[in-house]
C-alpha cells in the first residue's frame, strides 16, 4: 500500500513537473479575432509607489511583460533579462511584474524587491508593483493578457514566474512563453524580431 501511495506520488510529481517546467511556446493564430482592447488601454504603478505609468507610454515599440520572482528557481534570469534590456532596450521594452503567486516566492515589500533586484542583478529595466498574475483578483493588464475574449486569441495565464508575453508596436498580443523558456532562447527571439 505505501509503496502504491509512494508511486502514485512520483507520477503525479513528474507529470505536474513536466507541465510545470517544459518550455512552453504559443504564438498567436493567423486567424486570431480583434481584440477587445489593446495594451495601450492599461497603467500600473511603478515599484518605487511613483505615478501610475500609461502602457500607451510604450506605443510604437515591441513590449515582453515578465511576472517575475526573488525567491524561485527561476531567479537568475534577472541576469540574461537585464543584459538583454541593455542591448534592445531602445527597440523592445522589458517590463518586469512581481508576482507572490507560486510557491510563494516573491514575499518581500515593493522596497525589499527593488533593493534585491539592484544588489542582486543590477535591473534598470522598468518594474512595477507587486501583484496578482493569475485567478480572480488578477491585476486588469494580466487579466487583459490571459481572456481570449478580450485579447483576441489566448487564455494561458502564467504557469509560473518568469512567464513572458510579447505585444507588438500596436499593442497586440503575440507570443507567450513558459517561465523555463529564456530571452536567449531561438523561439523567443524570433518572437521579438531577433
Amino acid at each position: 500500500m505505501i509503496l502504491k501511495l509512494i508511486a502514485f506520488v512520483v507520477a503525479t510529481l513528474a507529470f505536474a513537473g513536466s507541465f510545470w517546467f517544459r518550455k512552453v511556446s504559443i504564438e498567436r493564430p493567423e486567424n486570431a479575432k480583434t481584440a477587445v482592447q489593446t495594451f495601450y488601454d492599461f497603467k500600473a504603478t511603478p515599484l518605487d509607489g511613483g505615478t501610475e505609468i500609461d502602457m500607451a507610454k510604450y506605443r510604437g515599440h515591441k513590449v515582453v511583460i515578465i511576472n517575475v520572482a526573488s525567491k524561485c528557481g527561476n531567479t537568475p534570469q534577472y541576469e540574461a533579462i537585464q543584459k538583454f534590456h541593455e542591448a534592445h532596450g531602445k527597440d523592445i521594452i522589458v517590463l518586469g511584474f512581481p508576482a507572490n503567486d507560486f510557491g510563494a516566492q516573491e514575499p518581500g515589500s515593493n522596497g525589499e524587491i527593488a533593493e534585491f533586484c539592484k544588489k542582486n542583478y543590477g535591473v534598470t529595466f522598468q518594474m512595477f508593483d507587486k501583484i496578482t498574475v493569475k485567478g480572480e483578483n488578477k491585476h486588469p493588464l494580466y487579466k487583459w493578457l490571459s481572456t481570449k475574449e478580450l485579447n483576441g486569441w489566448n487564455d494561458k495565464e502564467p504557469t509560473w514566474n518568469f512567464c513572458k508575453y510579447v505585444v507588438n508596436e500596436k499593442g497586440e498580443l503575440t507570443n507567450f512563453f513558459g517561465g523555463k523558456v529564456l530571452v536567449t532562447d531561438e523561439p523567443f527571439l524570433k518572437a521579438v524580431g531577433l
